[in-house]
């Protein structure tokens, strides 16, 4: 089993910066990548970005690209969601999840494991 934990999510002016964090523990082995969903209120969770655990390739939503990066530390087992140039739009609960197989990382159905998630807010 995985365990997963986002933190660092927060209130921010629009225009702001952003990092959220996600710490995975357990059986991380068994993880091939990693990705950010969110899911503002009286919507559908909706992709992110996603990178692969092991390699470079990384995967973003059009909505994002150009300002949101992800990266990973495989030494801390942990995925890193940096948000620039945020905007009230990107105010959600964002959700951190790891799956074992996938080819296109930004289906929903392809992920095993899940955070609890953490709170983003931009304020106008």
């Amino acid at each position: 089993q995985v365990q997963l934990v986002e933190s660092g999510g927060g209130l921010v002016q629009a225009g702001g910066s952003l990092r959220v964090s996600c710490a995975a523990s357990g059986r991380t082995s068994s993880i091939y990548f990693m990705g950010w969903f969110r899911q503002a209120p009286g919507k559908e969770r909706e992709f992110v970005a996603a990178i692969r655990w092991y390699g470079s390739s990384t995967n973003y939503a059009d909505s994002v690209k150009g300002r949101f990066t992800i990266s990973r530390d495989n030494a801390k087992n942990t995925v890193y969601l940096q948000m620039n140039s945020l905007k009230p739009v990107d105010t959600a609960v964002y959700y951190c999840a790891g799956g074992r197989f996938g080819s296109t990382l930004y289906s929903i159905r392809e992920y095993d494991y899940w955070g609890q998630g953490t709170q983003v807010t931009v304020s106008s």
